[in-house]
């Protein structure tokens, strides 16, 4: 394993969010170590055969991004309904592969309609909307992993 794949291997952990993943192979132990906090560095060891020196590889987490967008935005997006997820799971915009998304940008919802569904534990839960308004903005990506209480959507309730 050369430098550059575990330069790889170091970004694919950084981008899934995992705290620690530990790799063995025959001759090469790999550790790598996240902090979840923000601006804190990833630890990488790789240890070769016994009789080979241990090398330390440190590559910087990346940094939190800067929010450089205006306050006048920010003061904007304050009377738009933020829909956030009710549990823990994967957010899912489609009710299957080959089905359509179930709201767009711009799409009118009314109080019941299905926004999405976030799985949990192998259960599909259809997430419905509290409010009647438009959509407008989808704050997470398809298939993506989504926390309790986290912003899932803006809805302009006008």
């Amino acid at each position: 394993m050369d430098l550059k794949e575990i330069q790889n291997l170091i970004k694919f952990v950084s981008n899934t969010g995992v705290a620690e993943v530990k790799l063995e192979m025959d001759d090469i132990k790999i550790t790598i170590r996240t902090t979840l906090e923000g601006n804190s560095t990833e630890t990488t060891y790789v240890q070769q055969a016994p009789q080979a020196p241990v090398q330390q590889v440190i590559a910087p987490a990346p940094a939190a991004p800067v929010a450089t967008t205006p306050a006048a935005p920010a003061v904007e997006e304050s009377k738009y309904i933020t829909v956030k997820s009710p549990i823990i799971g994967t957010f899912y915009r489609k009710p299957s592969p080959d089905k359509p998304m179930f709201v767009e940008v711009g799409t009118t919802i009314a109080k019941g309609d299905v926004l999405c569904v976030i799985e949990a534990m192998k259960l599909f839960n259809e997430i419905e909307s509290e409010v009647t308004g438009k959509i407008v903005k989808i704050l997470v990506d398809d298939m993506s992993p989504v926390e309790f209480d986290q912003p899932l959507f803006l809805v302009d309730p006008s």
